[in-house]
């Protein structure tokens, strides 16, 4: 079997007789890869010298970009994207974009090509931030920011943000990314500490989004659920949370899509704490769900 894989990579002049892999127009291979994805293509590049050169076609991976890509070069400095081939470009846009003020990503999905994005806490308005005795910044690898808003005690809890870009055609899913205990390292090890956390298991936390176009969603979690604590303690502490908050659908990217979204827990009589709040995410909806069951990387 490796023999006569070996001899389909050879052409009419190689020493396998008949037709192989090697003898297939370019043009020809183009058209294959505009259905593979961009890991795919990338990997069956290495085959011979008209696969290098489909791989590298603009008509290709034009086709990999969404349509309004320009809108996420616009975001970057003129001279990181001019004269780039669309292969180039789709690389230099898979990888996170900032934007207003670096508290804002966006970046291509490597297998899909989609828009996703991500919102820091530092670009979320936050009731009482900057008062010390509330809020606190912490520094840590465990965000793609590089930072957290950490809760020690707080009686009035909202937070809010809101993004106005123009996101491709999709349906998209905007979830919050939280954490139950303050995380630290203990003798290079990751720990928690619950000292402050108290509070979540009382009432829900209510959380909403909107959108320009009159979209809403609205949903309530309980952030501390006790009753569920089994021998390894409460299984939302110590561990980082997707809160999905709900979907909104994008018919065209112009006009931009306004997409505004909030958590709360306003009830005064009691206070609340122990929280990490990270950051906004907002994914395709069926990519997210993929990438949770494995399926995509």
């Amino acid at each position: 079997m490796g023999a006569s894989l070996s001899g389909l990579t050879e052409g009419s002049n190689g020493s396998a007789m008949g037709p192989g892999l090697g003898d297939i127009p370019e043009s020809c291979v183009a058209c294959v890869f505009l259905y593979l994805t961009p890991p795919e293509i990338c990997n069956l590049a290495r085959l011979n010298h008209a696969f290098r050169g489909a791989a590298s076609s603009d008509s290709v991976w034009e086709a990999k970009l969404p349509s309004n890509y320009q809108d996420l070069l616009d975001l970057l400095p003129p001279e990181r994207y001019q004269n780039l081939s669309k292969k180039d470009i789709f690389a230099l846009l898979s990888r996170p974009v900032p934007f207003d003020d670096g508290n804002k990503e966006v970046w291509l999905d490597r297998v899909t090509g989609r828009v996703c994005m991500s919102i820091s806490a530092k670009g979320l308005a936050i009731t009482g931030i900057e008062d010390r005795r509330y809020w606190n910044w912490v520094p840590t690898e465990e965000s793609r920011f590089h930072v957290v808003a950490y809760l020690q005690q707080i009686w009035w809890f909202e937070v809010d943000g809101a993004v106005k870009f123009p996101f491709p055609a999709d349906i998209y899913t905007l979830f919050f990314r939280l954490h139950l205990g303050r995380f630290f390292k203990r003798l290079g090890r990751r720990a928690c500490s619950f000292e402050h956390t108290h509070g979540w298991d009382i009432k829900p936390v209510r959380f909403e989004l909107s959108t320009s176009d009159g979209q809403q969603a609205s949903c309530e979690f309980c952030l501390d659920e006790t009753n569920h604590d089994d021998a390894n303690g409460n299984h939302k502490r110590g561990c980082w949370i997707e809160y999905k908050v709900g979907e909104f659908i994008v018919t065209d990217s112009e006009p931009a899509t306004e997409v505004r979204f909030s958590m709360k827990q306003i009830d005064c009589t009691h206070s609340k704490g122990g929280l990490c709040v990270d950051s906004v995410f907002i994914i395709p909806s069926d990519l997210r769900e993929r990438k949770r069951k494995g399926i995509l990387k």
